[in-house]
């Protein structure tokens, strides 16, 4: 008999709705799903959750920490190398590859998000395509940038990605000292009373106060939310490009990782097939608020027509993201970085000593050669 299972998962319809539905359909295992907030990632560390929870839905940048401290299994040691490969194949963009760290994976990748441009519905304009058409529309319409929490980062490193960052990994740098300069000016013009109002916002709530006709009228940076497009609240488009015709955009999206503390059953990995299979992927998941990681359920016309637009507005920008650092303290690093960048944007703080900062945390924060 299969024993239950206890999963841990973040506390938004996206994130739990599909889960706990299928959790309740599965006839051969029982998994129950406990719930965090989205700021609950960085609130307890991997390995404490994963000596809690057989399941731990996580995001990318966590992957070096988990590995580190040698809680999780590798797909590898479950899943057949062809199943990999053909999951890498049909994910979209590198939904996969963002959880590929020394040498394997270490999540399946069952959401599929990045940063995206997000506009009031009362915006009747086209959504601008370029950061000078953004900063163009600021000067005369509520424009905010996503800077609460690791956002501000986030978003300097999609700029940056635009620009022509290098988007490979491993680095011993983080960003070209001229392209981060540029990036930051682009932030800096766009730091004014919208975003200063909206500052303390994650996405969630940014999307919420936007959506209720309130807030900014257009953000062009944040993770998109398929739930705020089908119900009409949001529209969504593809992130601005750089002077070069270049989407730049960080990729978000979770994976679910299997701990070491798991009985790992034939049941449990049927389970977890089922939930990656391209008919989940492009029924059951969008049926119950998730949003799915195959290219085919981004592909399908009826999923994007349920979703009005969402999935073929921003797809471009998912195939383009670009995935965070991955090693041990990345997140260290991704909450400092972004604190140094929020606070140099907000108080004006000319770039270079922001910039020498958030160098000097990412190689207090980073083993250089670690991600591979």
């Amino acid at each position: 008999m299969s024993p239950e299972y206890r999963g841990l998962t973040w506390d938004h319809p996206r994130g739990y709705d599909a889960l706990a539905a299928a959790a309740e359909a599965a006839g051969d295992v029982a998994i129950r799903w406990d719930r965090h907030s989205l700021e609950g990632f960085e609130s307890r560390s991997i390995a404490e959750q994963c000596a809690l929870y057989d399941l731990v839905v996580l995001d990318h940048p966590h992957v070096g920490e988990a590995v580190a401290a040698d809680c999780l299994v590798p797909l590898e040691a479950l899943f057949a190398a062809d199943e990999l490969a053909a999951w890498g194949a049909a994910a979209v963009g590198p939904s996969l590859a963002s959880y590929l760290y020394a040498g394997r994976h270490w999540a399946l990748p069952l959401d599929a998000a990045t940063q995206v441009m997000a506009c009031r519905a009362d915006f009747a304009e086209a959504p601008p395509t370029t950061w000078d058409a953004v900063i163009a529309l600021a000067e005369r319409a509520p424009v905010a940038l996503s800077l609460a929490g690791p956002h501000a980062a986030l978003s300097f490193q999609s700029v940056c990605s635009a620009l022509g960052a290098a988007p490979e990994q491993p680095r011993d740098r983080f960003v070209d000292r001229d392209i981060a300069r540029a990036a930051y000016g682009i932030l800096a013009a766009l730091s004014g009373d919208a975003t200063r109002a909206a500052a303390e916002l994650n996405p969630i709530a940014m999307l919420e106060a936007m959506a209720s006709g309130d807030g900014p009228l257009l953000c062009p940076l944040i993770y998109g939310y398929v739930n705020y497009a089908a119900r009409g609240a949001i529209r969504y488009a593809d992130a601005p490009r750089g002077p070069e015709g270049r989407i730049g955009s960080t990729l978000g999206g979770t994976g679910i990782a299997i701990s070491r503390a798991a009985t790992v059953t034939p049941q449990l990995l049927d389970h977890l097939c089922w939930l990656m299979s391209d008919a989940v992927q492009r029924g059951f998941i969008p049926a119950h608020n998730g949003q799915p990681s195959l290219r085919s359920a981004w592909a399908d016309p009826a999923v994007d027509a349920a979703a009005k637009g969402f999935y073929s507005g921003t797809r471009a920008t998912i195939e383009a993201a670009s995935v965070r650092p991955r090693h041990n303290h990345a997140i260290a690093f991704q909450t400092e970085a972004s604190l140094l960048l929020r606070t140099g944007l907000l108080n004006r703080t000319p770039p270079d000593p922001v910039l020498d900062a958030v160098e000097a945390a990412y190689s207090r924060h980073h083993t250089p050669g670690a991600e591979t």
